[in-house]
């Protein structure tokens, strides 16, 4: 094989990776809002396809002509740590209402591919009003308004409306404003990656929240896997194909999707799967395929993206100072420690730096700066919380470099 002919192979794995942690980052992507992105996945998609499918079974659409790309993640863990956030500077996530809101301005957007604000708000007032469980949408409450504009622009950021005149946020001062959308339908039916549509469960509305989990085990059922596909089941009627497809599946989401991935999270089947000789074989092509560092430990299995492609998320990272707390408190978490102990420690760093997280100097700042972070200690995976105790994880030991950080100024603790 010639030299070119070697650079060329070297480029398209790089860009085959590259592709596939874009759109782990990026599950939907647009021509219009990532357009170097888009063309990557758009040029490389069989191969990408193909590791997605093999991998994780999930399936990608990528439409050139409508432009956009489409990685439905199906998986049965919840995850609050990952809601829709409103666009804006505080990027607070979404409440109830919104989601609610969201989902009927979905169901009404089907009906038409032009529409304008007030005709949209109409609907949906309509549509609550005569719904017995949904609360009647109201376009004489701001409060409500804004929510409506929160769904909107986040619909907007999908691409599955387009601005054709006006401007959303003008509704928020005025329910008499005017924008004309254009709606792409087909692209509002993509955003759903259950398997499953909620609508023929057919469950009362007082029993949902009773049932929330069943309901979401229902929702994300393949019938490629088997009777029980929702959750492992050594009980389920499957067959061994089915069964394996399902372990190498449900490890590799959790491998891609995860922080880390502890083995004593896994089924004593899946520990297995991942443990024998094809299944650290997968890992490995896996990893490489990807473009991921593996990192393997006797607790656990990681996939490091040193570029931070894949990454919705960093840490370590200064961006916030819960992060900067968080990495400072896992020095101080060298075992298994209360509230009030780790409470303690954040006290210290608030009185060893005066001018830094000013915005937790307040009556409560101690408890709050705690709280945020072991949030972000928590999502990491590098600690948990049971019972009032916190203890490290075992990839706490990446970070944690114990009497090592200091700094002479009160401004900036790293």
């Amino acid at each position: 094989m010639s030299q070119l002919a070697n650079q060329l192979v070297i480029a398209e794995k790089e860009e085959v990776a590259r592709g596939i942690r874009q759109l782990l980052a990026t599950p939907l992507l647009t021509e219009r809002g990532q357009p170097e992105a888009f063309e990557l996945v758009r040029r490389r998609r069989e191969p990408i396809r193909q590791w997605f499918d093999y991998y994780c079974g999930w399936t990608l659409t990528v439409e050139p002509r409508l432009g956009y790309a489409r990685l439905v993640k199906v998986r049965v863990a919840m995850d609050p740590g990952r809601p829709a956030r409103r666009l804006r500077s505080g990027r607070a996530p979404f409440d109830r209402r919104r989601y609610v809101l969201l989902c009927v301005v979905a169901a009404e957007l089907l009906a038409t591919p032009v529409t304008t604000i007030g005709l949209l708000a109409k609907r949906v007032s309509l549509a609550t009003s005569s719904d017995e469980v949904v609360a009647a949408f109201d376009t004489s409450s701001r409060g409500e308004r804004m929510a409506f504009v929160d769904v909107l622009r986040l619909l907007e950021s999908y691409g599955v409306l387009e601005v054709v005149d006006g401007t959303t946020e003008a509704f928020v001062e005025s329910a008499e404003a005017k924008v004309l959308y254009q709606v792409d339908a087909t692209l509002l039916l993509r955003l759903l990656a259950a398997p499953v549509g909620p609508s023929r469960l057919a469950v009362p509305a007082d029993e949902v929240a009773l049932r929330f989990e069943e309901l979401v085990a229902a929702v994300s059922r393949e019938r490629r896997y088997g009777l029980a596909s929702g959750a492992h089941d050594d009980t389920a009627k499957r067959s061994e194909v089915q069964r394996n497809l399902w372990l190498r599946h449900s490890v590799f989401r959790r491998l891609v999707d995860d922080p880390v991935l502890y083995f004593e999270d896994l089924s004593a089947d899946e520990h297995a799967y991942l443990s024998s000789p094809t299944g650290r074989q997968l890992l490995r092509r896996a990893a490489e395929q990807g473009g991921f560092a593996l990192e393997e430990r006797a607790e656990g299995v990681l996939l490091v993206d040193v570029d931070g492609i894949a990454t919705d998320t960093r840490f370590p990272d200064d961006a916030s100072n819960a992060k900067v707390a968080a990495l400072l408190l896992l020095d101080a978490l060298t075992g298994p420690m209360t509230i009030e102990q780790l409470q303690a420690a954040a006290a210290e760093l608030l009185e060893r730096f005066p001018r830094w997280a000013k915005s937790y100097r307040g009556e409560d700042g101690v408890r709050q700066l705690t709280t945020d972070a072991l949030a972000v200690l928590t999502a990491f995976g590098l600690a948990q919380l049971t019972s009032g105790l916190v203890r490290p994880l075992p990839a706490a030991a990446r970070y944690a470099v114990r009497g090592a950080r200091t700094s002479d100024s009160e401004e900036n603790p790293v």
